[in-house]
């Protein structure tokens, strides 16, 4: 699988993990285990719920779902929320963007750093016990596309933190 995986990378760079995934008959959990350890790795879910009640504190993110091939995209703050009733239930009423998420529907959180279309961009991608993507936070940009330092740093930072020991999964 791994060889597969470097050669879709290599000859369209531009596909989207879910694209590989149906590409290679696969989840994409299977696609982020087989990408160069430079580019993903994997947390348990102790760190799903860490990072979810901290990305509120972000700022600017793209939050993205994706399902069936259409492509939902939120651009803004990532909402803070609670569990209740077996859900993460979102809450911020001043922020527009709401849903509530199964708890038991989200385990890992991948760490990934694949460019999208020649630009650096790093994602966090939840996945569901069948290793397929709930959703995904990409870092946020600013007025000129480029990525938010502080962001970039954090994500490097929770990604050495959280994922260590997942890393070691592949």
């Amino acid at each position: 699988m791994q060889r597969q995986v470097q050669e879709l990378l290599a000859s369209e760079a531009g596909y989207t993990l879910e694209q590989m995934a149906k590409k290679l008959d696969t989840s994409v959990r299977e696609i982020i285990a087989n990408l160069p350890l430079h580019m993903a790795s994997l947390a348990e879910r102790d760190a799903v719920w860490q990072l979810i009640e901290e990305l509120s504190n972000w700022g600017k993110v793209t939050t993205i779902v994706q399902n069936e091939g259409s492509v939902f995209e939120f651009k803004g703050e990532f909402p803070k929320g609670s569990i209740a009733h077996g859900y993460y239930n979102f809450m911020h009423h001043k922020n527009p963007f709401h849903g509530h998420l199964l708890v038991d529907g989200i385990t890992e959180v991948a760490f990934v750093s694949k460019p999208h279309r020649g630009s650096e961009s790093h994602s966090m991608v939840f996945l569901a016990p069948s290793g397929n993507c709930v959703f995904k936070v990409f870092l946020g940009r600013d007025s000129e596309r480029k990525l938010i330092p502080e962001q970039v740093e954090r994500f490097r930072q929770l990604k050495q933190q959280l994922a260590g020991a997942g890393a070691a999964q592949f």
